[in-house]
């Protein structure tokens, strides 16, 4: 697994940075080995490609939008004719070890090892024949060769160390709450050679305590056991400010701890309850507590360690502590998005169910009282119960029809950049031939650039807003705009309808503060960090505003 993309331009940065300052102690190497004359061109080209590494950092700072970087090939062909230049390896030295590092960071180990071992050969063949060693033994010469060798590997290891840190600890919202949880899990058991690993989030807003378990070598999704508040003595142990060891849980046990707000040594350590030792089959655990906005939510617990009689000691527990405070805000995120996600279900559902509740099951309420009213009058008159069978027919096709509709509108959308236009053109039409709203769609550009992720966003907003003007606001006229500059893409729905309960222009939350405004698309409009802006005057329509940054 690579890591991700603001990572690896992360180690780009400081392969760039480094570069000039390791030419430089080169110069200062040729300053301090040789002649004044035997350096004048080797000093010449490190001056001159000092010079391009210092252009290559301007650059980075001009194109940080792109992926751009001197290629590694480009520092080989300098060493090797700065090789070729030089009166002393010694000035050498220093871009091969920049190189070994940059080969770690970007090839990784296995990828960087082979050609540190080919320049430490070639590094040491050249001292040879250049007759820097001289009489030497051919165990001094392996000597040499083995100590070059062993510089070069340890910085690709460096390089390569920093790269899979990357890769292991980084938690992407894209990967979703079960994966990144796993990965975590398994990372943090591994790290600490612990038979498993725990993490328990209390949620408040659900009143309940969710607990994701993985055992190591386990590789099935990971779907969280739901515990009553009730238990959050058993896992939670009263005080999510300590952080915690127990080495042995048997009789007074065995363990240490402290208060993480101050660092100071817990005099009465904190206890797991025996039912919870028992189920968890526990024999020793660390458990430090992780933040979410401020506030100890939850904690981690790595149970049982592998070491063989090997004790965790504080340096572990002051380790896990440090990468619980770096991973939080991590983790907020992920909570976060899991929460903007649960929300935006219970709101879908209850669109629905309004919907269905307003539509369909009221217009079969009607159907069912005007079929009891015609089956009285069949044997009366025949001819008007003929005539209120056919407007039922009509009534049923065209409650068939809206919900058809309906069905079609929850079917998940692939919505792209390209074809953004081309859907809500299709759907205005739709949208004419189906009411008899004036509907007029503006569209300032017909190629739109924009993540797909708010393109879909941008096209359920804007079919919702339609589908809520036609049922509710009994307008005769709507205006659709939508815009993309530079920064950011709006949308303005305008309809000459009833407008809302409320009077006056306001934000999505301060809609939410009053508990008024359409919830889904507020819901929508922030999953992709849009600001939503609605104007009501009732009796005369409503403006709906939705702007999303682009950056």
């Amino acid at each position: 697994m690579s890591p991700h993309s603001t990572d690896q331009r992360y180690f780009e940065r400081q392969i760039v940075y480094a570069r000039p300052i390791i030419i430089f102690l080169a110069i200062l190497a040729l300053f301090e080995q040789a002649p004044a004359q035997e350096v004048r061109r080797p000093i010449a080209f490190m001056v001159a490609y000092l010079f391009l590494a210092l252009l290559v950092v301007r650059l980075e700072r001009a194109l940080r939008s792109r992926a751009w970087h001197l290629p590694l090939a480009c520092d080989l062909l300098a060493l090797a004719f700065f090789l070729y230049l030089s009166p002393s390896s010694v000035p050498v030295w220093f871009p091969y070890l920049f190189i070994c590092y940059a080969a770690g960071i970007r090839w990784g180990f296995d990828g960087a090892l082979p050609l540190a071992g080919l320049l430490a050969l070639g590094l040491v063949l050249f001292t040879i024949h250049s007759g820097e060693v001289k009489l030497m033994r051919v165990v001094g010469w392996l000597a040499i060769t083995g100590g070059t060798f062993a510089g070069g590997a340890g910085l690709a290891f460096l390089g390569d160390l920093s790269r899979r840190f990357a890769t292991q600890n980084a938690m992407s919202v894209e990967q979703g709450l079960a994966e990144s949880l796993r990965q975590l899990l398994e990372e943090l058991a591994l790290a600490f050679s612990a038979d498993e690993a725990l993490l328990l989030y209390r949620d408040t807003d659900l009143e309940r305590i969710f607990l994701w378990r993985l055992k190591v070598g386990e590789s099935e999704r990971l779907i969280p056991e739901t515990l009553p508040l009730s238990r959050a003595d058993g896992f939670l142990l009263d005080d999510l400010e300590a952080t915690l060891c127990w080495n042995s849980l048997g009789g007074r046990g065995t363990g240490f701890g402290w208060d993480r707000r101050d660092g100071r040594p817990l005099k009465n350590l904190p206890r797991i309850p025996g039912p919870t030792q028992t189920e968890l089959k526990i024999r020793s655990l660390m458990t430090v507590a992780f933040d979410q906005g401020g506030v100890p939510v939850g904690r981690f617990f790595l149970l049982n360690g592998r070491k063989g009689n090997k004790a965790f000691d504080k340096a572990d527990l002051a380790w896990l502590e440090r990468i619980a405070y770096h991973i939080s805000p991590s983790l907020e995120n992920v909570f976060l998005l899991r929460h903007l996600r649960a929300r935006a279900i219970e709101a879908e559902r209850s669109r629905i169910s309004r919907d269905l509740h307003d539509g369909i099951l009221q217009t079969l309420l009607s159907v069912e009282i005007q079929l009891d009213v015609l089956r009285r009058r069949v044997p009366a008159a025949p001819e008007q119960a003929i005539s209120g069978l056919a407007n039922l027919q009509q009534t049923v096709r065209n409650e068939g029809a809206e919900l058809r509709h309906m069905v079609t509108d929850l079917r998940p959308l692939r919505v792209q950049s390209a074809d953004l236009v081309d859907l809500m053109r299709g759907f205005a039409e739709r949208y004419r031939n189906e009411s008899t709203l004036a509907l007029d769609l503006l569209i300032d550009s017909a190629e739109l650039q924009s993540p797909d992720r708010i393109c879909r966003e941008i096209f359920q907003i804007y079919r919702e807003a339609l589908n809520n003007i036609k049922k509710h606001a009994k307008a005769s006229h709507v205006v659709v705009k939508l815009s993309q500059d530079e920064s950011r893409i709006t949308l303005v729905v305008d309809d000459n309808g009833e407008g809302f309960s409320f009077a006056g222009k306001f934000t999505g939350d301060e809609l939410d503060r009053l508990r008024l405004g359409p919830i889904s698309i507020k819901e929508r409009t922030r999953t992709v960090g849009g600001v939503l802006t609605i104007e009501s005057n009732p009796g005369h329509g409503a403006r709906l505003t939705i702007e999303i940054p682009l950056a």
